[in-house]
């Protein structure tokens, strides 16, 4: 797809939720900032999981973020000229990504620096960046090259040479290649790539039948708990002496009450685009009033003021509507309307399972998140025509055109030449206070997101 096809406010999406990932991971831990700058579980200043402490915070609406824009990201992709269109192609599609991100989620772990030894020095950092540079060969598109064969051949070279390197090497703690070392968010995001993209293609021309596998999936986890074949189903994890479970989960599909939702919205965005009249009505208003939605969600979910959070919210949606309502674009209506009835059944889920929590997820999590990020694309529409703040939405969409880059760029590139250039240990002298404390984090997203700007501007996109 040509990058001025691509819609801005889906790759600024993208973009705000693998930048704030960034940020979530850089900021500083201990007990400097306050507890709604991490995950609602993993609270400061011991950071230990306590999956007692129900509630979210900013932190917990960046993956779902981005598991919407993924299954928004489907309907995209398949209309794209030269896209599968047939079963075959499309199963064919579906796995290669799934091996792809598998190898992705695999090899970026293996080759942390802190994962290739307990005390990295500069052979380990070395090693990151020259991991981070062999990824080029895998998932560079060598469009520069005419001939289709010659592209394939370097990347299954790249790929073997990868596999190989990795297989061969010894880590910390004098452990070898271990297939469950891997970054669990990559392998979830595998998942969603083979069942959403299989579930799309079955489902493109017959979208509401999408909706009908979400019941099937809630069957299965709700029936998981009782002997019988559904709990063998969901406890699946081997073929034969082969365990898959490093790969594979039923668990994993809970996501998809994320992704499929996600789906819709890539549609509807994709025909209101198309339309004679794209414009938000008052755009400047909706955008403020979008944004004061989620933030009111976050407080009130966090500080589990929970009924003033419904009537707060229930008054927020009411203001939007009154305004959407004024819209030419049935798209535009139905993109806030999913928003509104999905964020509303997740607050009435809020009290089952113990509360909002991201971990273990609930269904309150999934339906609550899945509104805020219809909402979150409709404040990008309305920011993207505003003056100076369209900018911001510009440079957003960037990042998010190249999230592969974004996401390793600082593990795998950034952090080695800090500790090579003797520079680490000043960046790490910053956990002094809160103010010191977010720069640290600021700062360090603002390089993965400069690397990644050059990375979109030389058109080096890395891609499954």
């Amino acid at each position: 797809m040509d990058m001025k096809q691509r819609l801005e406010s889906l790759d600024a999406l993208r973009g705000f939720a693998i930048l704030t990932m960034v940020l979530s991971g850089s900021i500083a831990f201990g007990g400097v900032l306050p507890g709604w700058m991490y995950h609602a579980q993993v609270p400061p200043p011991a950071h230990t999981f306590d999956p007692n402490y129900p509630g979210i915070t900013w932190v917990d609406l960046v993956f779902p973020f981005f598991l919407f824009s993924m299954g928004a990201a489907f309907p995209l992709v398949m209309k794209k000229p030269g896209a599968h269109q047939h079963s075959p192609g499309i199963l064919s599609n579906a796995f290669r990504r799934f091996g792809l991100l598998l190898f992705f989620a695999l090899f970026t772990q293996h080759f942390k620096a802190w994962v290739l030894s307990d005390s990295p020095q500069v052979r380990e950092q070395i090693h990151s960046i020259a991991a981070f540079l062999l990824l080029f060969g895998v998932l560079y598109d060598w469009k520069k090259i005419s001939s289709p064969r010659i592209r394939g051949i370097i990347r299954i070279a790249a790929l073997l040479v990868s596999c190989i390197w990795m297989s061969q090497m010894h880590y910390a703690k004098g452990r070898d290649f271990d297939l469950y070392r891997s970054d669990i968010i990559i392998v979830v995001l595998a998942n969603m790539a083979l069942f959403g993209t299989i579930i799309y293609g079955a489902t493109r021309n017959r979208p509401f039948i999408r909706l009908a596998v979400l019941p099937l999936v809630l069957a299965i986890f709700l029936s998981a708990k009782q002997d019988g074949w559904v709990k063998d189903f969901f406890s699946f994890h081997a073929i034969g002496a082969f365990k898959i479970d490093w790969a594979y989960k039923f668990y994993f599909l809970k996501y998809l009450f994320i992704v499929i939702p996600g789906m819709f919205a890539g549609e509807w965005l994709m025909g209101w685009h198309n339309g004679s009249n794209t414009s938000i009505p008052h755009k400047h208003i909706v955008s403020l009033l979008g944004l004061s939605l989620i933030c009111w969600n976050l407080y009130g979910l966090y500080t589990r003021q929970l009924t003033l959070n419904l009537f707060g919210s229930v008054v927020l949606l009411g203001l939007i509507y009154w305004i959407i309502s004024k819209a030419e674009s049935l798209f535009l209506r139905r993109l806030f309307m999913a928003g509104a009835y999905l964020l509303l059944l997740g607050l009435s889920f809020e009290s089952f399972e113990g509360g909002i929590k991201k971990d273990p997820s609930t269904y309150s999590y999934y339906f609550v998140c899945s509104g805020l990020a219809f909402i979150m694309l409709l404040v990008f529409e309305g920011l993207r025509d505003m003056r100076f703040i369209s900018r911001a939405v510009s440079f957003l969409s960037i990042q998010g055109q190249n999230p592969m880059v974004a996401y390793v760029a600082g593990s795998l590139l950034l952090l080695p030449l800090m500790n090579i250039t003797g520079i680490k240990p000043y960046w790490d002298s910053m956990n002094q206070n809160a103010w010191m404390g977010f720069a640290k984090g600021v700062i360090f997203t603002g390089l993965v997101a400069l690397i990644t700007y050059l990375f979109v501007k030389r058109r080096w996109f890395w891609r499954t």
